[in-house]
């Protein structure tokens, strides 16, 4: 088990940027795909962004391909998801997943181990 914990959360205006970090504990890290998600208040759960062990590979949901961008450090044990061009309809709170499986996905399921979550808020 892997302990996560998100940061970097906050409210930004419509057009800005914010840095989200999710910080492991454990010497396993590098042995984990990682993944982001969100949850927008009254909707379910939504997958963002993974990046593969070594860092080598990323896949993104349509909603954010071109604005967001997932990467890792394996010698701090932390993940980073850099949000560009943020819109309203970004704002969720946003969570960090740890999976332990061969190969990543986008199912939720598949994640092991889950942040607290950290609250982004976009305004218009």
């Amino acid at each position: 088990q892997v302990l996560l914990v998100e940061s970097g959360g906050g409210l930004v205006q419509a057009g800005g940027s914010l840095r989200l970090s999710c910080a492991a504990s454990g010497r396993t890290f590098s042995s984990y795909h990682m993944g982001w998600f969100r949850q927008a208040p009254g909707k379910e759960r939504e997958f963002v962004a993974f990046i593969i062990r070594s860092g080598g590979s990323t896949y993104y949901a349509d909603s954010v391909r071109g604005r967001f961008t997932i990467s890792r450090d394996n010698a701090k044990n932390t993940v980073y998801l850099q949000m560009n061009s943020l819109k309203p309809e970004d704002t969720a709170v946003y969570y960090c997943a740890a999976d332990r499986g061969i190969v990543p996905g986008t199912n939720q399921n598949a994640y092991d181990d889950w942040g607290q979550g950290t609250q982004v808020t976009v305004s218009s």
